[in-house]
């Protein structure tokens, strides 16, 4: 049960992020309706009342103010002001405006103790910059707004967990990324994330820089001189760690379940396995059916999940976009929560 609001921000309202809010609303009614769960919605009022009526949907959503004391269940609060009128799959400045404006305000309820955690529907990198943000994503806006030097990516699908030493940069910089001081803190902080999902002794893999580890240092000698020791390491410390493995194999051995989670180096190592099994796709038409998979931001001082896919602008507004994701993500924003609120009890 979720005894505050989550804040769902809308991400940019010209992608899926208004339709697959207001599916999930529809879907999730019940125990809406019971108070098991609570939600607050924040992004462009236009925007959702759009999609509402696109898709035919009943579900109730009045709009609040951030300073009033009691909220319903289910509810909005205006991101910002409107402008010109968003339109779905058009890229544009104010789109870029309206996900800022939505993260900024979740944070900042959260920050306060209003709301538990922060769930995000997807943002489109081109607006944010277009509109005066500068951030390559999210998981870099959040770290700052919190005021965090450092954060850590955990992609998630069924038992697929897996969390990054780096992820939006140039692969040619991924290298000089991966130092002791790096690694150690995302092992600390992906053990810390699965012990608050109630796996009560988390074993964690790290995936190899190089092919084969580095055959011994043919290959480059990071998996040897950095990987090792600093998994070395955190054993003596007490954890359960095991590496560096092969990124051929770790993944395989990762869904088998001989692992709880994986470490990877780099965007690419970690995101491609976990939206292989994530996309389902229909071989007839060649069009993915379902979108799984949930992006959970570490090392925050506050909880945030997130959909593993982006804005969709090309099927934005025709009410094809899946909510699963996002459901995904409610639930870990809702575990995460009651973890947090255990190890402080």
């Amino acid at each position: 049960m979720t005894s505050r609001h989550l804040a769902i921000t809308m991400g940019d309202p010209a992608g899926i992020g208004p339709e697959i809010i207001v599916k999930a609303c529809v879907g999730l009614k019940d125990r809406i309706a019971k108070g098991d769960l609570r939600i607050l919605i924040i992004g462009s009022g236009a925007a959702l009342d759009g999609a509402k009526a696109a898709l035919g949907a009943a579900v109730a959503i009045p709009e609040v103010s951030a300073d009033d004391a009691d909220w319903p269940n289910l509810c909005f609060l205006q991101a910002d002001v409107e402008g010109t009128p968003i339109k779905p799959g058009v890229l544009s400045a104010d789109g870029g405006r309206f996900a800022y404006k939505a993260i900024e305000q979740g944070v900042r309820l959260t920050q306060a103790g209003r709301t538990a955690a922060i769930v995000t529907a997807p943002l489109n990198k081109e607006a944010l910059n277009k509109a005066g943000y500068h951030f390559p994503g999210h998981t870099e806006m959040l770290a700052h707004l919190t005021g965090v030097r450092g954060s850590v990516m955990l992609l998630a699908h069924g038992n697929m967990r897996v969390s990054h030493v780096s992820t939006h940069v140039a692969l040619e910089d991924v290298p000089k990324r991966l130092t002791p001081e790096r690694l150690r803190m995302v092992i600390d902080l992906t053990n810390e994330a699965l012990l608050r999902l109630g796996i009560a002794k988390p074993k964690i893999a790290i995936a190899a820089l190089n092919p084969h580890a580095g055959e011994g240092g043919l290959f480059g000698r990071q998996d040897i001189d950095v990987s090792a020791p600093t998994i070395a390491k955190a054993v003596a410390d007490g954890l359960d760690v095991v590496g560096p493995v092969p990124g051929d194999t770790i993944f395989v051995k990762l869904r088998a379940g001989q692992y709880d989670a994986a470490v990877a180096m780099y965007h690419d190592q970690g995101h491609i396995p976990v939206k292989l099994l994530g996309f389902q796709v229909d071989p007839a038409t060649g069009r993915w059916q379902e979108l799984s998979g949930v992006n959970i931001t570490l090392g925050l001082p506050i909880i945030r999940t997130s959909v593993d896919h982006g804005t969709a602008f090309d099927i934005a507004g025709k009410g094809i976009a899946n909510e699963h994701s996002l459901i995904e993500a409610i639930d870990y924003a809702e575990r995460l929560s009651a973890g947090a609120s255990a190890s402080k009890s």
